[in-house]
């Protein structure tokens, strides 16, 4: 009987061994991770084309970065004539044509959501950003010299 559990053991010890062996060969491994590590160039391609593939939504409140305010046939990536700026409360893509700005989009910094957007085209366009905790952040953005600006109170 002690050489049945024992010869048990063993013949499940090498079955383990083996399937994590096959498993490692197929490039996942157990934890479904191949231990690639990315370099800085890869992760910013990885983003772009990330940015350029994933439909747009309208403002989220978990604050995430995904959320833009482009509609849902455009894509948030930027154009030469886009400007990107930041705020404590988050960042938006705006452009200007003929004296009217337009947010392209806008995305939340983390703890903060979308509380409004006026994304024109307009003479200004606004995009207020609401923390979990304080004072809203509010940017007024309106063309200067071809160029979108914010505008201060």
């Amino acid at each position: 009987m002690k050489r049945l559990v024992v010869a048990w053991a063993a013949t499940a010890l090498a079955a383990t061994g083996a399937a994590v062996a096959v498993i490692g060969l197929l490039g996942n491994g157990i934890t479904g991770t191949d231990g690639h590590v990315l370099s800085a160039g890869e992760v910013r391609s990885a983003l772009a084309t990330a940015a350029t593939r994933t439909p747009s939504a309208t403002g989220t409140s978990t604050g995430t970065p995904t959320s833009t305010g482009a509609p849902p046939s455009a894509t948030p990536s930027r154009t030469p004539r886009d400007k990107l700026i930041r705020s404590a409360g988050g960042t938006v893509i705006a452009s200007c044509d003929g004296g009217l700005v337009t947010l392209r989009s806008w995305s939340p910094a983390q703890d903060y959501s979308v509380d409004s957007v006026d994304a024109g085209p307009a003479r200004e366009a606004k995009v207020e950003f609401e923390p979990d905790e304080g004072e809203d952040v509010e940017l007024t953005i309106v063309c200067s010299g071809g160029s979108p600006v914010v505008r201060s109170r």
